[in-house]
């Protein structure tokens, strides 16, 4: 833990090498302080939040691409993100969430009611999200039903959800029930309820839903297995599933499938999220592309942010369809 002092020696290290552009040795011999330890505390003025380093991902030139993108699939927007292929996961992601970011940040409005999935997608662009001053009454509001103790904290959408309200100086909701239940029984029991009414009517007035989605192709990976079990999953390979968007299958042509947990989910519905005036999907990946087809061919959203590679593979999939 950082004390009090110690901070205010990063932020002057870090203000002194970031903004003034003085060099490492430049600061050791000012303060007196040893150089390797001016480059330690830089490193953790990273660490705890006090530094943030953006990369300008626009400054990329996609635009080919991403009207190729718009043009064959009807999208509002898309926005291609040009970071290297075999870049680590973790910088992929962060590069999609600040792409999502900036384009929150552009379009919305006061009074929004922003719709937000879980996962590591939306983790990211909620971490990239700067801080606003100016208060919208924008209400950010979970889209699906909690992991149930499955998935890390941070890629909770309860998380997501108030992370992102702080971020945009808003309010949050927050969803107390589980994306799949157990039983069909205890699911239509809480659709009748009043809580879930209220969530019902919330959803109606989504102006903004972000959301990942999923993959079959990912159906190995540990995250996948743990929320929806070998047994499942299983299944959903013999009904021809590629995709997800909040727990709700579709194929490759974006044909909605009924699966084992379709009477079991609570989300909102895809053809209510395809309806809000800006519906995005952030998702990236090889892996990923089939199940980013079905979503594009079932319109389940308007805009797309992904990366180059991913981009090319899905027009390359899409040739001649």
């Amino acid at each position: 833990m950082t004390n009090s002092n110690e901070k205010k020696l990063l932020i002057k290290i870090a203000h002194m090498y970031y903004e003034q552009d003085m060099t490492q040795s430049q600061i050791s011999k000012e303060l007196g302080i040893y150089r390797t330890t001016i480059s330690r505390m830089l490193k953790k003025s990273r660490e705890e939040g006090i530094v943030k380093i953006i990369i300008n991902y626009d400054a990329g030139n996609n635009e080919a691409i991403e009207n190729e993108l718009k043009k064959r699939f009807d999208l509002k927007e898309a926005i291609v993100v040009p970071i290297d292929s075999d870049q680590p996961k973790h910088l992929r992601l962060n590069a999609i969430g600040q792409a999502c970011a900036s384009l929150l940040e552009r379009i919305n409005r006061e009074d929004d009611m922003i719709g937000f999935s879980w996962g590591s997608s939306l983790a990211a662009v909620v971490e990239a999200l700067r801080l606003q001053d100016k208060k919208q009454n924008i209400l950010c509001v979970p889209l699906i039903g909690g992991p149930a103790g499955k998935l890390d904290t941070q890629y909770h959408v309860n998380t997501i959800c108030y992370q992102a309200s702080l971020k945009l100086n808003g309010k949050s909701l927050m969803i107390d029930v589980p994306a799949v239940m157990e039983q069909k029984e205890i699911r239509d029991a809480i659709m009748e309820s009043n809580y879930f009414k209220m969530f019902a009517d919330v959803w109606k007035n989504i102006s903004i839903a972000v959301f990942g989605i999923g993959s079959l192709e990912i159906s190995e990976t540990s995250t996948w297995l743990n929320f929806y079990g070998r047994e499942t999953t299983r299944k959903l390979k013999k009904s021809h599933v590629t995709g997800d968007i909040c727990s709700q299958f579709f194929d490759i042509n974006g044909k909605r499938i009924q699966t084992s947990i379709s009477d079991r989910t609570i989300a909102m519905d895809l053809n209510q999220i395809k309806k809000v005036r800006y519906s995005i999907g952030v998702a990236e990946s090889p892996e990923k592309v089939s199940g980013i087809i079905g979503a594009l061919n079932g319109r389940y959203m308007n805009t797309l942010v992904t990366t180059e590679e991913t981009a090319r593979e899905i027009l390359n999939q899409t040739e001649d369809k």
